[in-house]
């Protein structure tokens, strides 16, 4: 699994597909945003995607 160093999206591709960044094997942290609109979590984060994402990403 590979985190995206923009956005932190988790992927198994080399390029996010949310944003087109690169992305990278190090992340440490786990988030699940199931409902962003209603997640308060998700707003602070700026998370408008459904999905997997990491707490933290080194390139």
């Amino acid at each position: 699994m590979r985190a995206c160093i923009k956005c932190k999206y988790l992927t198994n591709e080399k390029e996010c597909p949310i944003c087109k960044s690169p992305t990278s094997e190090k992340w440490t942290g786990l988030l699940v945003v199931l409902n962003p609109e209603k997640s308060e979590i998700a707003k602070k984060l700026n998370i408008k995607i459904k999905g997997k994402y990491a707490i933290s990403v080194k390139e």
